[in-house]
């Protein structure tokens, strides 16, 4: 009997949103758009936190590193994006993808957790705040921050690992227009139980822990509001935690739809969409969310601009 020959892939070809030819030009420019607001959203929001001293405290510390996270995930995944739109040949190496697969998770997972941290910090601010400066002090800041970078890189390596440990054959045409794991795991040409259940025990937990967090602090602040008898007092207190509520509420809306889709209904094609989503939509919003309904960030920018 004739040993079968079993070629490895050393490279993927990604469909891209559409493989449409005639909508790949429209589509590059509504991207590059969405990609240039991202950057000069988040940029700015980086920069205005760093040089105004009025923005100095741990709201603002969080919130700069929120910016470099979305900056981050929406960089790991636009360029390579616009790029396929210009291209007929819409190819990635294989340790390429590996280490875009590796950049998404970090940014993806650390966006998750800190999104809960900021939430930790808007509960101790409103329902603890003579303890505030103690509970949030600048070590607890530099250590909250620096856990959630170090899960989201140990996540990555773990699952991205996982992924890249099984055997990719023949087929190598990604649905999809960044690499991701469940596109990828589609394609192997062996067993593929170990790292599908990787990816979704991490997927489940991380969801389940940040998403705990975040009910369990919005459900003290709110009771916290209630009690405040004053109307003013009411409005004052929810207006510091409205706008983290919308990024929650927007951020993690995406996920569930994502994840708790009926089998029926699911598709790669939904994922992409929802994938569009939270990788460059959501990276796009955060910064026009927090700064528009901000009035410390607005005045920031004010003040920067007059003394620039």
């Amino acid at each position: 009997m004739a040993p079968r020959n079993i070629t490895h892939v050393t490279e993927f070809i990604l469909v891209g949103v559409s493989d449409s030819p005639e909508l790949q030009i429209p589509l590059f420019f509504v991207f590059l758009i969405i990609y240039m607001l991202t950057a000069a959203g988040n940029l700015g929001i980086i920069t205005l936190t760093i040089v105004d001293s009025r923005l100095q405290t741990p709201m603002y510390f969080f919130l700069r590193h929120l910016a470099v996270i979305n900056f981050g995930n929406s960089t790991v995944i636009a360029p390579k994006m616009l790029i396929n739109f210009l291209v007929t040949k819409k190819t990635t190496l294989y340790y390429e993808c590996a280490t875009q697969l590796g950049g998404f998770l970090v940014f993806i997972v650390a966006e998750i957790f800190m999104l809960a941290v900021m939430a930790y910090d808007r509960y101790v601010a409103i329902c603890n705040p003579l303890l505030y400066m103690v509970m949030v002090s600048r070590h607890v800041c530099l250590l909250l921050v620096s856990l959630t970078y170090f899960y989201g890189f140990c996540t990555a390596i773990v699952v991205s690992s996982c992924v890249f440990s099984v055997s990719y054959c023949s087929s190598n045409k990604i649905n999809h227009f960044y690499c991701d794991n469940v596109p990828l795991l589609a394609l192997s040409c062996s067993d593929t139980y170990l790292p599908e259940t990787v990816v979704f025990i991490s997927a489940a937990t991380n969801l389940f822990f940040s998403m705990s967090i975040v009910l369990v602090s919005y459900f003290n602040i709110v009771l916290s509001i209630l009690r405040i008898r004053s109307s003013e007092g009411r409005k004052k207190a929810f207006s510091t935690c409205a706008s983290h509520m919308m990024a929650v509420t927007v951020f993690y809306g995406t996920l569930l739809f994502m994840y708790l889709q009926p089998q029926t209904n699911h598709s790669l094609d939904t994922d992409k969409m929802a994938s569009i989503f939270y990788t460059l939509v959501i990276p796009m919003l955060n910064p026009m969310i927090y700064s528009l309904r901000n009035k410390d960030v607005k005045a920031a920018l004010q003040r920067f601009v007059t003394n620039s």
